[in-house]
This record gives C-alpha cells, sequence and structure tokens, in this order.
C-alpha cells in the first residue's frame, strides 16, 4: 500500500536531516581524515541527496494529481447542482463579509 502524502513529506523531512547530517560529517571528516574515510561519506552523502531529490519529484506529481482530481471533482459537483454550488458561494460570499465587517 502506498504511503499518504503526509507520512511521504514525514519520510522526505527525515531523509533531508540524514543528508545535512551526513555533509556535517564530510566537513569534520575532510579536516584531518584519510581519503578512504572522506570518500565512503560523500558517496552516502551524495546517494541521500539523489534519493531525496526522487522523493521530492514524486511528491509534486502526487500532489499536481490531488489538486486535478480535486477540481474535477468540484467541476463535477457544479455540472450537477449548479443551483446548490451558486448557493454555497453565496453563504461564503455573506460570511466572510460579515467576519470583514467585524474587524
Amino acid at each position: 500500500m502506498a504511503e499518504s502524502p503526509i507520512e511521504a513529506r514525514h519520510d522526505l523531512v527525515d531523509e533531508m536531516k540524514a543528508v545535512m547530517a551526513d555533509a556535517e560529517e564530510l566537513l569534520k571528516a575532510t579536516a584531518n581524515a584519510t581519503g578512504e574515510r572522506i570518500a565512503a561519506v560523500r558517496a552516502r552523502a551524495e546517494e541521500r541527496l539523489r534519493s531525496a531529490r526522487e522523493r521530492l519529484a514524486g511528491l509534486d506529481d502526487v500532489a499536481l494529481a490531488q489538486a486535478k482530481d480535486a477540481a474535477k471533482a468540484a467541476d463535477d459537483y457544479v455540472r450537477e447542482h449548479p443551483w446548490g454550488a451558486v448557493g454555497i458561494a453565496a453563504v461564503a460570499g455573506l460570511l466572510l463579509g460579515v467576519m470583514i465587517s467585524r474587524r
């Protein structure tokens, strides 16, 4: 089962934290470590960064698909219930006007 967008965002944040930790380790390692250790840390940081970029691109695709689905559902509702949509818009406008006038 695919993870929810919220879980995916949390995972992405965790990955970005790991990338930052690896970058800090890389900086520390370059100060006084052997070339082998530096290469290992750099490779791990590059892999995590690549993975995070792929996941971020995937989240953009998911968000775009959800926005399109929501727009289609709203369009379908308005086409099936035009007067209901007008009523909802009128009530929303009235409530917004009341809230603004009370300030």
